[in-house]
């Protein structure tokens, strides 16, 4: 520019008085003029009062012109460039075609700010043009980024982008003009429900006008799991039910039906009727876990020719199954003290919930009683009930001494129900006694599979003995009375003898906690306390009936050492499978993985007596529940806290199950498992639709306006004009100082004066 140019003007006042004088000075001349008026109220003529209330009012103005000094301020100035920012969604859903076997998103895109360049160069003569991708942050792109980078955000944002312009508009010395905003509309965040009232206040006070591009037509088929509303925990043999809402895209009056699946196992199976070309509906699946622990559950939907993404047709999910109160079923063959103990225990314990049934005659017992209608007091055995219809819903099942050949006490019509709840998860224990084991009474060919010992035909032994811990009951959790193993083996040395035992073999991979310290069966010392995993379920079987003496330690020496409590308690949680319990225990991180995530895990290892296993060797395989097979393998040793993390590569989506097993030493210290869920598609994949609407309300909240791709060009969009700002020189030229000012006064004051003198009024 050249320095000596003036290219604008504008109006002043070049008076030196004060601001404070020159009001009162106007105030001054304005009261003058208003007095001189009010001599004209009785004036008859309104020609006259016209001619005279012009003449000093033009007075005035003249008077008031003089004292403000007016001027003419020549000035040098120049338009500072605003900014216009482009601002184009990177998200995923992005890559889906404008329409079937079109051209993606963000394709589109690319054309349509290559085709108009004419229109975005116009634009650069009177602002500054940025561009930016947001995924979900902003970040500098250019059209041909945009075609060759695949978007990748899981999720999209077009609040938070939105803001982060108006952030940088309060800090930048160039202010936003306006904003182009590019986008499908499918935002799965703030406004995944719509503009509500908050953001379109928000939007209105952005400072600046958004224009809203729409890419993407309607009309594209996809099925869709949208969302699957289930609690992150279940109760055990409680009734729970997931929610599935199921979105649809050119599918109306299609019946399509939906699986829910445990690990590749179906649970249950429904079909629904989608009506309109846009339909979502609900599915409600309710189920009763049986287990407790993390399973993966998954659910489908069929995968349709044409379908715009098939990923979003299934969804995985985990759920904590957990136990509310141990439920006991209690069955004992005769009262006895050992029963009075074990009854009196459960009972109290807050964590149980115990169901007792004790016989206390048979058929053949000579009652004594004259009168035989009313010889039967009691209620029946209810063999129906608990042995078949309620079953399933106890955690543990009791043989207390129990065993019948008498046809109403009998179970043999029940064992196959028994049998199978043990194999499908249940846990099972046999007491022993004179009813126990076959011993004179009746065998249980079907439910004797489930225990880890059987018959050996011998009877039983009642001399008094002290039991022995095996090598694998000094390290197992049911035995462990108190911490650290020397300290265990003296408090089981340190309990009252036993008298007599049921005497039985060890089945061929059964674990024997204790044995009897010199009475043998086929010349290995027998067994007297036993267990091991039957399917899925879990047995123990004690071969005495007299373990209530144990509780006879309680309080001696005035110290309440608690060890019968301590075992029957160690006992029932390690049949119900308490995690606790394990030595190695191992959690995926989190359980729920967003695709392209990788899947962490976190295990904690112990020693046999439950110590930091620190510098154990731990392994974890990545199980594919579907396949059955590892996908990936990490080992890794654990810290001195007995602690190791692991983290696999992103696999492909799915249910997963995380296997762990650790040594130290040589020594294996046990295995562990939980489940993991790959999904397939984030939010932002989960539906193709275009939100037209949402981009119109955007505009319109804010001062833009909304349009639709493909266009021939750039259209007029609504944008702030830049500033105008001075720079360079400025120069004063006074209007007051011509004689024509103050010959203009005086002839006005002059007329004024002749013309009131005419009229009578001097």
């Amino acid at each position: 520019m050249n320095p000596t140019s003036y290219n604008a003007w504008k109006l002043v006042s070049l008076s030196p008085l004060p601001p404070w004088a020159l009001v009162a000075l106007g105030v001054a001349l304005a009261l003058g003029v208003i007095l001189a008026g009010l001599g004209l109220r009785r004036e008859p003529a309104a020609r006259r009062r016209l001619v005279l209330w012009s003449l000093r009012i033009l007075a005035g103005l003249a008077a008031l012109a003089l004292l403000l000094e007016p001027g003419i301020r020549n000035l040098q100035v120049a338009r500072v460039k605003n900014r216009v920012a482009v601002l184009v969604d990177r998200s995923a859903s992005m890559n889906f075609p404008v329409e079937p076997n079109g051209v993606t998103r963000s394709r589109q895109v690319s054309d349509y700010l290559k085709g108009p360049a004419a229109s975005l160069e116009a634009l650069k003569d009177r602002f500054t043009v940025e561009m930016y991708g947001f995924d979900p942050e902003l970040a500098p792109t250019s059209p041909e980024a945009i075609a060759d980078e695949p978007a990748r955000a899981g999720s999209t944002n077009l609040m938070g982008a939105l803001r982060a312009l108006k952030a940088s508009d309060a800090t930048g010395s160039k202010k936003l003009s306006g904003v182009l905003l590019f986008s499908d509309g499918a935002d799965n965040t703030e406004l995944s429900q719509g503009v509500g009232t908050h953001a379109r206040g928000e939007l209105r006070d952005l400072g600046f006008p958004v224009s809203a591009f729409a890419v993407g037509r309607e009309g594209l088929i996809d099925l869709a799991v949208e969302n699957v509303k289930v609690d992150d925990f279940a109760f055990v043999r409680n009734s729970i039910t997931a929610e599935v809402e199921i979105k649809a895209r050119g599918f109306s009056g299609r019946e399509v039906p939906v699986v829910l699946k445990r690990e590749g196992v179906v649970v249950a199976s429904k079909s629904v009727m989608l009506t309109g070309d846009r339909a979502t509906a609900t599915v409600a699946f309710t189920f009763t876990p049986d287990q407790t622990g993390r399973f993966v559950y998954t659910v489908s939907v069929p995968v349709y020719p044409g379908e715009a993404v098939t990923d979003n047709n299934a969804r995985s999910f985990v759920l904590k199954v957990i136990r509310d109160r141990i439920r006991v079923l209690l069955v004992v063959g005769r009262p006895s003290w050992d029963e009075r103990f074990l009854r009196g225990l459960l009972k109290q314990d807050a964590n149980v919930d115990l169901v007792s049934f004790y016989i206390l005659r048979t058929s053949s017992d000579d009652t004594k009683v004259l009168n035989q209608d009313r010889e039967l007091s009691l209620i029946p055995f209810p063999m129906d009930e608990i042995f078949d219809t309620k079953l399933s819903t106890f955690d543990v099942v009791i043989f207390q001494n129990f065993g019948y050949t008498d046809p109403a006490l009998n179970i043999n019509t029940y064992e196959k129900n028994l049998e199978q709840y043990v194999y499908n998860g249940g846990a099972f224990i046999e007491v022993g006694g004179d009813h126990a084991f076959g011993e004179g009474r009746t065998e249980f060919p079907i439910l004797g599979q489930v225990l880890p010992v059987e018959p050996s035909g011998q009877g039983v032994n009642l001399e008094s003995f002290t039991p022995r811990l095996t090598p694998e009951g000094q390290r197992h959790p049911v035995t462990a009375l108190v911490p650290g193993l020397a300290a265990n083996d003296a408090a089981w040395a340190s309990l009252p003898p036993l008298h007599g035992l049921n005497l039985v073999r060890a089945r061929p991979g059964a674990t024997v906690l204790m044995e009897h310290p010199f009475q043998t069966v086929d010349g290995k010392n027998a067994p007297i306390a036993a267990l091991w995993e039957y399917g899925r379920g879990r047995s123990l079987a004690l071969m005495v009936d007299d373990s209530f003496v144990w509780s006879f330690t309680a309080h001696r020496g005035g110290t309440p050492t608690r060890q019968y409590d301590r075992f029957w308690n160690n006992a029932l949680r390690w049949l119900v499978r308490d995690p606790d319990l394990t030595t190695l225990q191992v959690t995926a991180e989190p359980p729920s993985v967003e695709p392209g995530r990788p899947v962490g895990a976190l295990v904690v290892a112990r020693k046999p007596s439950y110590e930091p296993a620190g510098g154990a060797t731990v392994r974890v395989q990545l199980v594919d529940v579907e396949s059955q097979k590892p996908v990936a393998t990490q080992t890794v040793t654990a810290g001195p806290d007995g602690v190791a993390r692991v983290s696999f590569p992103p696999p492909r989506p799915g249910p997963y199950k995380l296997l762990a097993t650790a040594t130290l030493n040589g020594q294996a210290l046990g295995e562990g498992e939980d489940a993991v869920a790959v999904r397939a598609v984030g939010p932002e994949l989960a539906d193709a639709s275009v939100g037209t609407d949402r981009l119109e309300a955007i505009a319109k909240a804010s001062g833009g306006r909304a349009y639709r791709l493909p266009l021939a060009g750039l259209p007029e969009v609504p944008l702030l004009d830049p500033p105008v700002v001075e720079v360079g020189r400025s120069r004063d030229q006074p209007l007051w100082d011509r004689w024509y000012s103050l010959v203009t006064l005086a002839v006005l004051l002059g007329a004024e004066w002749f013309a009131r003198r005419r009229f009578g009024y001097v």
